[in-house]
């Protein structure tokens, strides 16, 4: 038989990403062991390293992991990222300001960051929330 335990990870989890939805935490403080390349691990490390509310290009992700050539391995390392939200990958937009590929859909990139920009969600937001949580159960 089946028994469910409680795991002090997940409930940390649960409550820190319901702290960030309610506008309460900015950053999440979650021992995080992502399986990937070695590359991989270094575009995710250095997406933990963008604030909350501000966004980075592909260019300068490419920069900051020490190769500005290497704009489509950040952008693929990105894609591939297990830990959406909690490592932020939606904080990568284009040079130009576009707001480009997204594993969750554009229209979540683009919550997250209207949301992360008004640190607060209003009632627009909350909506687009509940359209998310409902999509996501289907």
């Amino acid at each position: 038989m089946f028994e469910e335990k409680k795991n002090k990870h997940l409930a940390k989890l649960k409550n820190q990403v319901a702290q960030y939805f309610s506008g309460e935490r900015e950053e999440f403080e979650l021992t995080l062991a992502p399986d990937g390349t070695i590359f991989q691990q270094k575009v995710w490390s250095e997406l933990l390293k963008i604030p909350f509310g501000k966004t980075r290009t592909y260019k300068e992700q490419s920069i900051s992991v020490g190769d500005v050539k290497a704009i489509r391995a950040v952008a693929t390392a990105n894609g591939a990222n297990p830990i959406a939200i909690i490592i932020p990958c939606h904080r990568i937009i284009g040079s130009d300001g576009s707001l480009t590929g997204y594993a969750g859909g554009l229209w979540r990139k683009k919550w997250l960051l209207e949301f992360e920009a008004n640190k607060k969600g209003n009632a627009r937001q909350l909506s687009l929330l509940n359209a998310f949580n409902t999509s996501a159960n289907e």
